[in-house]
């Protein structure tokens, strides 16, 4: 599979869905140009039918829609929950990224373009 979940991050996803009251939704992650490091990470419950072009994968019964232009990005990600002093969060974990920004929404590959971090994010 080209983007997994963590164990914890079905536990949450799965809490989330039932709190949203969206249990038949699917999670979409997309990569959208900006942030400090050039790319950056979106994520949100999608409670539609996968768009035209959108590679669907399914981890213990939870749905991930990502549209292919995302995908090269991101092959190999995985994705996880976790808790920090700013409290907690999905975030994703990209063996593609050479660079990332201390919040690890923003990111950089191989060829892409960033500005640095320069703080943006508290760090």
């Amino acid at each position: 599979m080209a983007i997994t979940l963590t164990e914890r991050a079905v536990c949450e996803l799965r809490e989330l869905m039932v709190s949203q009251q969206k249990t038949s939704a699917a999670l979409r992650i997309w990569v959208a140009g900006g942030g400090c490091s050039g790319l950056s990470y979106g994520m949100a419950l999608d409670d539609s039918e996968p768009e035209d072009g959108d590679n669907v994968f399914e981890q213990d019964g939870i749905k991930v829609y990502v549209d292919g232009l995302s995908l090269q990005y991101m092959v190999g990600s995985s994705v996880d929950y976790v808790d920090d002093m700013m409290g907690g969060g999905f975030k994703i974990e990209n063996p593609n990224a050479v660079s990332s920004c201390g919040c690890g929404s923003s990111f950089k590959t191989e060829g892409s373009e960033g500005a640095g971090c320069g703080g943006c994010c508290g760090s």
